[in-house]
Formats: structure tokens, sequence, C-alpha cells
């Protein structure tokens, strides 16, 4: 299923098997709301990280950066949701810990009428899936309204940390360092990273390190791009450099993650944009 296409998938779906694809800090070009029905873990969300139970939904808007560590035995299911969608969704990230059991059986079910419609070939079975995804809605607003899901004071560095995170989906492909984020918020790279890592348990160059990675990655496995393409793409001043970066922090080369990949993921596409290098052009 096409990650642009209004639709459910488990979570092991979601992840493609790989746990890199959750693990490392990225964003994408959907709405994503998770529901967790078993195992637990941790979430890297809105620029802090915080613990992940059964019965926890997660709505992740599209361009913002997060990341989730959990077991292979943590279950839960995913709805994806085009941008553009006339569905009313909350404009910023939420994390919800929902107890009340019936408030839990709502979405269950809302979620497997909306799988049923999916999976089978009834007329108007899209527009079926559409009433359920907007009944879901619904019902995360609703919760989002209760005085228990009201978010937590942030402290300064809290803040700092969400503002820089939100900075990562529009600069991540043009090689800046952190000096140039630390510089557009205002602060100083040392305190940027300190506030960072309080907040999410990683550095500010951490986090910038597996966006990066996470692109290259999903752009080798998902497209016939020529590597030193996508190296320009994101921010690279030679291939070279691409290619010594990611055995560095992939533990391989672009060619061997490219043969490495599951078969049939890959898709030709138009070229990606050549992005002026900079910081990686010298690192």
């Amino acid at each position: 299923m096409s990650d642009l296409h209004l639709g459910i998938q488990t979570l092991a779906q979601f992840g493609g098997g790989q746990s890199w694809r959750l693990a490392l800090a990225h964003d994408r070009a959907h709405h994503t709301l998770l529901w967790f029905t078993r195992g637990q873990g941790r979430i890297l969300m809105d620029g802090r990280r915080r613990g992940l139970g059964t019965h926890n939904a997660v709505f992740v808007p599209a361009q913002t950066l997060f990341a989730i560590d959990i077991s292979p035995q943590t279950l839960g299911q995913v709805v994806t949701i085009p941008v553009g969608t006339p569905l009313r969704l909350p404009d910023m990230p939420r994390h919800l810990r929902v107890r009340d059991v019936h408030v839990q059986a709502e979405l269950g079910a809302l979620i497997e009428a909306a799988q049923r419609e999916q999976s089978q070939t009834r007329p108007l079975a899209h527009d079926a899936l559409e009433a359920h995804v907007a009944l879901m809605s619904v019902w995360l607003r609703r919760q989002i309204m209760e005085e228990e899901h009201i978010p937590s004071p942030r402290s300064a560095g809290e803040r700092l940390s969400r503002r820089f995170v939100q900075m990562i989906p529009k600069h991540f492909t043009s090689g800046a360092p952190v000096s140039f984020y630390a510089a557009e918020l205002g602060v100083t790279p040392t305190h940027l990273s300190r506030a960072v890592k309080a907040a999410t348990g990683k550095t500010a160059a951490d986090l910038l390190t597996e966006r990066v990675v996470h692109a290259a990655r999903s752009l080798l496995e998902q497209t016939t791009h020529p590597a030193r393409n996508i190296a320009a793409h994101l921010g690279f001043g030679s291939a070279a450099y691409f290619t010594r970066f990611m055995q560095q922090h992939a533990g391989a080369s672009p060619s061997q993650l490219r043969a490495q990949a599951p078969r049939g993921g890959q898709q030709a596409a138009q070229n990606p944009r050549t992005n002026t290098p900079r910081s990686r052009a010298s690192a």
C-alpha cells in the first residue's frame, strides 16, 4: 500500500519488517494514527521521548519527526491518512494513554470495521473506509478534549528541543550542521545539544544523522536512483563521502544496502533534487 493512500496496516507491515524504518528518527508525507494493542517501548516525538504501552494512541501529523523503539512482540494497527483530506485532524502530535476499556473498544471496533472494508471488494468500499476513518478522527479529538489527556507543561529545554526537531524535516537535505540550527534558534550548539539530549536521550547531531540515514536507506531500497544522485540530494559533497558515512552509520555501503534490500521494493521515480552541499561536503 502506498504511504500516500488512506488505509490500515498492522504495525509490522508499517515497519516493513525492518526495525530501522521505525527506530531511526524520520518524518512521513502522510498523517499517521498508531494504536498499540500489546507490548511496550518508547517513542520520540515532538522533541521529547516517552514510554509506550498497551492501549496507547499516537497521532503523528505529516512532516513530524518521530521514532519508535519497540520489541518484535509489540502489536498494533496503523492508519495512514493523506495530506489534504477533508477530515478534521489535530494540528499537532498527540500521545494518549487510554485507560477506559469502553473507549479502547470503541477505537478497536472502528479499526476492525475499516480493515474489513479495505480487504473486501464491495461497492463503495473506499467511501465506507473514509467514513470509518472520519469516526476515528472524531474519537481522537474527543479524547484530546479529556482532562486526563492535557499535555504536561514543558520545560524551557523541552520547548527548545521541539523547535529543533520541527526544523529537521525542512533542512536535513541541505547538509546544514548543528551550528546552523542553533543559530536559527538563537542559542549555542552546545546548549542546543544538551537540551535535545535531556529531552530525547539523543544529541542534536544524532537526530540529524538518523534522519539522513533513514532517507538514504529508503531511497536506496525503494528506488533505482544512482547512489551519487542520492548523495547529492542529501547534501553530500561527493559519493565517496556518502559511502563512508553510510558505512559508519548503517554498517554497510550504499551498494551493499541496496543489494540487501527486500526484492520488489524498488521503483523508478523522478531524480531526487540536487541541493547545494554544506557541512557534509567537508565533514
